[in-house]
């Protein structure tokens, strides 16, 4: 029965009129346009997951639609289905390796998972496409740019350069110039670039931000003072531009004017009260203008907080010791000299045991002044302050031979330059060296 029936269909479809087979496909057609348009709807409107549902039965039923397929791995990538969005865009670009848009968008899709040869590969292939517009061009070879910033910087701004010809500058390709030549090392011409940049676009915080911190670089403290002022006055609660304006007032002494600053930004906002960074800008501020009582207090709080970070703990104990809280200092410059690992370089680590050094000297403990010295030596050499904080711990350990050696080095390396100290060590030498 099904044998007869399929036949009997077979033989009516043969008896159809000649134009009903393309009325029927111009139908399909109208339909699966519709539902492509209904998808690209949804793309538009942020449902990424209804455009996707709609667009991968399209896709099964149209395997080289490369409309369909980027539209696809566009919603795909959107909804975090990374390895799914690659292979649509890569489907894509097979079945029509004339498209600029799959290509730039795998590209950056590769790009954002470190995939930079691969990223590369397909960006400078859409920069190329003879039949690609200007503006998609120039999108991926700024791109381009951006992933040879730091690893090809030359090569970066000619990329950069060749996009401008392309589409003419904007705002963004001027701060791109500027970071360039900040990572250059040449703050001269990031500033030219970041000034151009606050033209085209006044009042930006990443071009305030950035030229403040060039004028910074070339010792130009009050023209950066100017800067960040001027941006503070349109952004007057963002936590870069005062963290850079106090920072900057600390650089030239300016500690009281930069305390209120912090202060008020930290009221406004719990966000940046709590905030480990601004915290511990304040605790800096504080202590520069002599509030040691409340710097103690915020670094206090942040060990609390982070009792992992040797840093925190040698930025407080040295603030007990400019409140002659020697012992106390001593035991924290303890911990800190304990967690060597932790520090980021063998020199801060030297630079806090000879914390820990003078911290015990003060204290009345030579002994452990002398084994954090000798800690010290093995990272850093000796210094003249260095040579006297040992001398007078032998010394007050009546180690006299000791001593003497190194009343002896200090003298030898003060040249004159520590008058209080080398007056002592010249009056305990002459009692030493009397002494039989």
């Amino acid at each position: 029965m099904a044998a007869s029936m399929g036949t009997a269909a077979a033989a009516f479809a043969q008896d159809m009129p000649a134009g009903a087979h393309s009325v029927d496909d111009h139908s399909r057609e109208v339909t699966v346009n519709a539902q492509i348009e209904a998808a690209e709807a949804a793309i538009e409107q942020g449902d990424y997951k209804g455009a996707e549902a709609k667009l991968k039965p399209i896709a099964a039923s149209r395997p080289r639609d490369s409309r369909v397929l980027y539209d696809l791995g566009f919603a795909q990538e959107r909804n975090a289905e990374a390895d799914d969005a690659a292979k649509s865009y890569a489907a894509a670009i097979e079945a029509d390796d004339t498209l600029a848009e799959p290509r730039i968008a795998l590209g950056l899709l590769d790009a954002r998972q470190g995939h930079n040869e691969d990223a590369h590969r397909e960006l400078a292939a859409a920069a190329n496409l003879a039949t690609a517009t200007a503006q998609l061009r120039g999108r991926a070879l700024r791109a381009m740019a951006r992933l040879d910033e730091t690893s090809a910087p030359d090569q970066a701004r000619d990329e950069l350069i060749a996009a401008v010809k392309l589409t003419g500058e904007t705002p963004a390709d001027v701060a791109m110039s500027a970071e360039m030549a900040v990572d250059a090392g040449d703050p001269a011409d990031a500033e030219t670039a970041f000034r151009r940049a606050l033209k085209l676009t006044p009042g930006d915080v990443d071009a305030s931000a950035g030229l403040a911190h060039t004028l910074e670089q070339q010792k130009k403290l009050p023209e950066a003072e100017a800067v960040l002022n001027d941006a503070l006055k349109l952004h007057p609660d963002d936590p870069r531009l005062v963290s850079q304006l106090a920072a900057i007032y600390v650089s030239e002494d300016k500690a009281k004017e930069a305390a209120p600053l912090i202060e008020e930004l930290r009221a406004k906002n719990p966000a940046y009260a709590n905030d480990p960074a601004l915290t511990r800008l304040q605790a800096r501020v504080y202590e520069m203008s002599g509030d040691h009582a409340n710097a103690e207090k915020l670094y206090s709080g942040l060990v609390h907080a982070g009792p992992s970070d040797p840093g925190l703990l040698d930025d407080l104990g040295s603030v007990l010791v400019q409140e002659q809280k020697y012992a106390e200092a001593e035991s924290v410059f303890r911990q800190a000299v304990g967690m060597r690992v932790q520090f980021h370089n063998d020199a801060a680590w030297g630079v806090a045991a000879s914390h820990l050094a003078y911290a015990a000297s003060k204290a009345g403990h030579p002994q452990v002044t002398l084994q954090a010295l000798d800690a010290r030596a093995t990272v850093l050499p000796d210094t003249p302050s260095v040579l006297f904080l040992r001398a007078i711990s032998y010394d007050s350990l009546h180690q006299r031979k000791q001593a003497i050696e190194a009343y002896h080095a200090f003298l030898g390396a003060a040249a004159g330059k520590f008058p209080d100290e080398e007056f002592e060590a010249r009056h305990r030498l002459t009692a030493l060296e009397h002494v039989r």
